[in-house]
């Protein structure tokens, strides 16, 4: 999938205001953008079919975005703040907080977790761009950055539950 010229715009602002955090942040690292649902393309955001809620692969109950799924929870080596692969890749605001990290799962599902390693939203495996929170609700979008990485564009809601 191509970038959206939306996700575009609020990288190159996200990036442009903040050179000291950007550019020694690695290139794994997920910076954390709180987005306007309203201003949206449709294909991104929750009223696309792809993107819904209720479409069975986004759903909390699917077995690989399941909170019973091991591969999801902190209690699994992979998932823990302390793994060494987790501490590259962070999930940081525009003023260089960080707020989180993201390890992906064997089934291909992107869990986001806060700094404690409390499990806050997820990305399913297919069929979307979107994060949903652990209790269903669209919650953002994910785009790729050129050279690794990628900005995850959130609610403010979704983005509170970073904060807890």
């Amino acid at each position: 999938m191509s970038r959206s010229p939306f996700l575009s715009l609020v990288l190159h602002v996200l990036l442009a205001s903040v050179p000291l955090v950007a550019a020694p942040a690695a290139l794994a690292d997920a910076p954390l953008v709180v987005l306007d649902r309203t201003q949206l393309p449709f294909d991104l955001g929750p009223g696309h079919p792809a993107n819904r809620p209720s479409r069975a692969g986004n759903s909390p109950n699917a077995a690989w975005n399941s909170a019973g799924n091991t591969a999801n929870t902190a209690a699994a080596a992979e998932n823990r703040p302390s793994h060494p692969a987790n501490q590259g890749r962070l999930i940081f605001t525009s003023d260089g907080e960080v707020r989180g990290y993201y390890a992906p799962n064997a089934g291909g599902v992107l869990n986001l977790f806060d700094i404690s390693g409390r499990r806050i939203a997820y990305r399913p495996a297919r069929g979307t761009r979107s994060l949903f929170t652990t209790s269903g609700a669209w919650c953002g979008t994910v785009d790729d950055l050129r050279g690794g990485g990628f900005v995850l564009a959130v609610t403010p809601e979704c983005a509170r539950l970073f904060a807890n």
